[in-house]
């Protein structure tokens, strides 16, 4: 059988990652490549994600990979539960000057963001408390989709242009002969043989690549989320982040309403093994989130929290991905998205497909220096430039 320039891929992690990565392999003409996944498809991070689509980020490069992968996120529509409902973000007086200076940075970029008034927000959310909201930004095209729904599709058409996926098929260890990747061994022994190892294992990857002598500063950090029944249909209304009461929040189905925490300011008081945490909130944090629901949504009739879950993000120091070659030849890493992960999923499949073909980004807007593993050590951790107080490096 002929190879492609690439050679064997195998990719470890069968999440939006994992098969974005795969997607954009075969359709360069990739023709040997396969996925493993220890369960089922779409059953880690992925499976948990809030599914906000937005490109408003304070890091140019992810906000350039986020408008990157909205117009395959926007042709898919229905077929990934996309909703063009719009995304906004609201903050207070301290904050009024990074907003400003973050949505300056997206224009220059050539996304569609603005600066609008409070009263159009409110207009468009009767619902809404902006007592306390000095400035709005807003993408008129962001909203939200569905994470599995996406990840399902690359997969598909990953499957489509000859690329292979073995569920339920655990990795326990990357295989080398002196600085060269040589392939994977499973959990049953089996070694597959491969010329170019691709991690997208999440919160995982720290362990494949701790048996290389490799250090990824990851940890699991949990957020929980909240439905909550309005009391009435909410329909195609705005997401909404909210940095004054730092929380986020998109319509959930009819009525019901998707609430989740940006308040990031002690993480390590939220850091869980991924393999053993509680999947619903507590009782301290839905009373704190309730309160926080009821001060900017008092529109809401009849408000209830409906049930509630957990997600576990993987977190690097400065909450952004590494998405680089590390340690032994043909050794390729994608992981530490902490949750940015689902709306610039497109996008990273392509930067990792240029940088095994290429070696480098194509796209002068996304320099792969900017995710390279070296920075945590170097002292250079990947920040915003205009950073919101109180919020954490989520936004």
């Amino acid at each position: 059988m002929e190879h492609s320039p690439a050679g064997r891929v195998v990719i470890v992690g069968g999440g939006l990652i994992g098969l974005s990565i795969a997607r954009a392999l075969a359709e360069r003409g990739v023709t040997d490549v396969l996925v493993l996944e220890r369960h089922s498809l779409a059953s880690g991070g992925t499976g948990k994600s809030s599914g906000i689509v937005r490109a408003h980020y304070g890091v140019p490069s992810i906000a350039a990979m986020a408008w990157r992968s909205l117009p395959l996120i926007e042709k898919l529509g229905d077929t990934v539960g996309f909703r063009q409902v719009g995304y906004s973000v609201i903050v207070g007086e301290q904050n009024e000057a990074p907003l400003r200076a973050n949505i300056a940075t997206h224009q220059a970029l050539g996304i569609e963001a603005e600066i609008i008034d409070v009263d159009r927000l409110s207009a468009m959310w009767p619902m809404m408390n902006v007592e306390d909201v000095t400035c709005v930004g807003y993408e008129p095209r962001g909203g939200y989709a569905d994470a599995s729904q996406l990840a399902l599709y690359f997969g598909q058409v990953a499957r489509d242009k000859g690329a292979r996926v073995r569920q339920h098929t655990p990795v326990a260890r990357i295989v080398t002969a002196g600085d060269t990747v040589t392939g994977v061994q499973l959990d049953s022994g089996d070694v597959i043989d491969a010329d170019t190892v691709i991690v997208a294992s999440g919160w995982w990857s720290a362990r494949l690549l701790a048996d290389l002598g490799i250090d990824l500063p990851i940890e699991g950090y949990r957020s929980e989320l909240l439905i909550v029944d309005a009391g009435v249909p909410l329909v195609d209304l705005p997401v909404v982040s909210d940095l004054v009461s730092l929380q986020y929040c998109r319509i959930e189905g009819s009525g019901q309403f998707l609430v989740g925490n940006s308040d990031h300011d002690e993480p390590e008081n939220r850091f869980v093994d991924p393999d053993d945490y509680s999947n619903i909130a507590g009782e301290a944090s839905i009373e704190k989130y309730a309160e926080k629901v009821m001060h900017r949504f008092p529109g809401f009739p009849d408000p209830s929290v409906t049930h509630t879950y957990a997600g576990v993000y993987d977190v690097p120091p400065d909450w952004n991905p590494v998405i680089a070659p590390v340690g032994p030849r043909g050794l390729v890493l994608a992981a530490g998205f902490a949750g940015h992960g689902f709306k610039i999923s497109p996008a990273v499949g392509d930067l990792v497909a240029d940088l095994v073909l290429e070696g480098d980004s194509r796209d002068p807007d996304v320099p792969a220096s900017d995710f390279r593993f070296e920075r945590f050590a170097e002292g250079a951790p990947l920040r915003s430039p205009h950073p919101y107080l109180g919020a954490g490096e989520m936004r």
